[in-house]
Order: structure tokens, then C-alpha cells, then sequence
């Protein structure tokens, strides 16, 4: 980008309306979740359904390709390696990239771990904040009478 272009750019930039924030309506009746829609969902079939697939698609495929990666990069260590006491180079980089693939793929494996603990727990959770909420709602309009 040629220097006069940068500074056309810059005082058009300059020249335009400010970044500030204005709204000019309010918000729905409904509040800011949209019309009919509530502002906080959860669902806990889409909550188990995800963490179903960690479980039964992305951990065991990371972990069948993790492996097909091991036995790929060892043949491949081997072949470059030192046969008559000189080896390529290659070799001894290939040995390490592997061991940093292993290190990711199993912070990967722990990863996918945690986010399916997390999706199952988060169910629980929001499910008790349910029952909770339901709870104290009910106990505050025998207690006034409603």
C-alpha cells in the first residue's frame, strides 16, 4: 500500500461518524432475547448428544490417528536413521516433531475429556438452578400470598 493511500485512509477515517454506540429503539417487550424467544436456553438432549459424540467419534478418532501418525513417523525415524553410522538429519527432527504430536494429541485427548465432563455437568448444574429457582418462586408467593 503506497504511502498517500495509507494517509487518504486515515483522514477519511477521521472524517466519518465517531465509533460511540446509540440505540435507537428499545427493546422488545420481551425482553432482549427476541420476541417469544427467552434469553437464556439450555437443552439438555443437545448437551448429551454432543458429549455422546466426543465420546464415540473425536476420542476414539484422535486416538486411532495419533497412533497411525506413531507408526508412520517411526518407520519413516528408522529409514533415515544411522545404518552404517551416518544417518540423516531428518531422522533425529522427525523424533522430535513426533514427540511434540504426542504431547498435543494427548492435551487433545484430555481436552475432549474435560469438554465432555463439562457438557454433562453443566446439564446437572442448570438443571438443579432449574428446580432452585422453581423453588424459591414458589416459596416467595405462598409466603406474599399469591
Amino acid at each position: 500500500m503506497a504511502w498517500d493511500e495509507w494517509e487518504q485512509i486515515k483522514a477519511g477515517a477521521a472524517a466519518g461518524p465517531s465509533a460511540s454506540m446509540r440505540l435507537n429503539q428499545l427493546a422488545p417487550a420481551a425482553g432482549g432475547g427476541g420476541v417469544g424467544k427467552p434469553d437464556m436456553a439450555s437443552s439438555a438432549a443437545a448437551k448429551r448428544a454432543a458429549a455422546k459424540a466426543i465420546d464415540d467419534d473425536l476420542e476414539p478418532g484422535v486416538t486411532r490417528d495419533g497412533k497411525h501418525a506413531a507408526e508412520t513417523t517411526n518407520a519413516a525415524v528408522k529409514e533415515f536413521g544411522a545404518k552404517d553410522g551416518h544417518g540423516w538429519d531428518t531422522s533425529g527432527a522427525l523424533k522430535r516433531a513426533h514427540e511434540t504430536w504426542e504431547k498435543q494429541v494427548k492435551m487433545l485427548l484430555g481436552r475432549l475429556s474435560s469438554e465432555k465432563q463439562a457438557l454433562s455437568a453443566t446439564g446437572i448444574s442448570m438443571q438443579n438452578n432449574e428446580l432452585d429457582t422453581a423453588a424459591r418462586l414458589a416459596r416467595q408467593s405462598r409466603i406474599q400470598g399469591i
